[in-house]
C-alpha cells in the first residue's frame, strides 16, 4: 500500500513535535524539509528517530560530487531512511552519492512539483517538461539511485520504470483542499492508484482543524486503492 509521509512544514521544534504526538501511532513516516532542518537542525532527526518514526530528510543537496555525497553521509549517520539530490547535478554527483547513502535510500528531484513549462523555458530548460522529468528519472535509475521525488502527474510518465524503483510524491491535496503554491497536483487515491509508493502531505493535514481525522481519511483512502 501507498504509505503516507508528513510534512512537517514549520520553523518551531515545539510545533512539530506537537504534530508528531498528536498524530500518534496514526502515522509512523515525517518529512523534515529546509524550513525546520534550518531553524533547529538536526537534533529533530534525532527526537524523530527516538520516537520510532522513519525520516525523510528533504533537503535537496545539489552541490559538486564530493561536497554532495558528504552531506549525504552525515545524513545517513543521523539513520535518515529517505533523503533526496537533485538528479540535475549529474551523473558523477549521482554516483558519488550512492557511494556514500548507507542504508539511507535516495530520492532523485527530477523537475520540482512548484515548476510548470513556462517557469521551465524561464530558466533556460527547453525541453518538454515531461522529457526533463523522464530523462532525469533514467538517469538516477541508472547510477542505482533508489528512486524519485517527481509530481503526481508525473507518475505516469514513469510507469515503464521498474516497480521497485520509488516514486515519492508530493503536491497531494484532497479533494477541494487549496493547492497553495503547487503546480501539480494530484488526490491521494489518485497518486496511489497511479503508482506512487509514498505521498507527501504537509497543510491538508497539519493545517486542518482536525488533523487526527485529516490524517486518517487519506489512510483510509489510500487503503482503498
Amino acid at each position: 500500500m501507498t504509505e503516507l509521509i508528513v510534512a512537517l512544514d514549520t520553523n518551531q521544534a515545539a510545533q512539530a513535535q506537537a504534530w508528531v504526538d498528536n498524530l500518534g501511532d496514526r502515522v509512523n513516516f515525517y518529512k523534515v524539509g529546509m524550513e525546520l532542518f534550518t531553524s533547529v537542525g538536526p537534533s529533530m532527526l534525532g527526537w524523530l528517530k527516538e520516537q520510532g518514526k522513519k525520516v525523510f530528510l528533504d533537503l535537496k543537496f545539489h552541490d559538486i560530487p564530493n561536497t554532495a555525497s558528504r552531506a549525504v553521509a552525515a545524513a545517513t549517520r543521523w539513520g535518515v531512511d529517505l533523503c533526496t539530490i537533485h538528479a540535475a547535478g549529474g551523473i558523477e554527483m549521482l554516483r558519488a552519492c550512492k557511494a556514500m547513502c548507507g542504508p539511507t535510500k535516495l530520492l532523485a528531484v527530477t523537475v520540482l512539483t512548484s515548476l510548470d513549462q513556462e517557469q521551465l523555458g524561464a530558466i533556460g530548460i527547453q525541453w518538454p517538461l515531461g522529457k526533463q522529468v523522464v530523462a532525469l528519472a533514467e538517469l538516477a535509475l541508472k547510477v542505482g539511485i533508489h528512486g524519485v521525488i517527481c509530481a503526481p502527474t508525473d507518475l505516469q510518465l514513469l510507469a515503464a520504470l521498474p516497480r521497485d524503483f520509488l516514486r515519492v510524491t508530493p503536491g497531494i491535496r484532497p479533494e477541494g483542499a487549496a493547492t497553495g503554491d503547487q503546480k501539480r497536483v494530484m488526490t491521494p487515491a489518485r497518486a496511489a492508484q497511479g503508482g506512487a509508493s509514498h505521498i507527501v502531505v504537509g497543510r491538508p493535514i497539519t493545517a486542518a482543524p482536525d488533523p487526527v481525522r485529516a490524517a486518517e481519511e487519506i489512510i483510509k483512502e489510500l487503503a482503498q486503492c
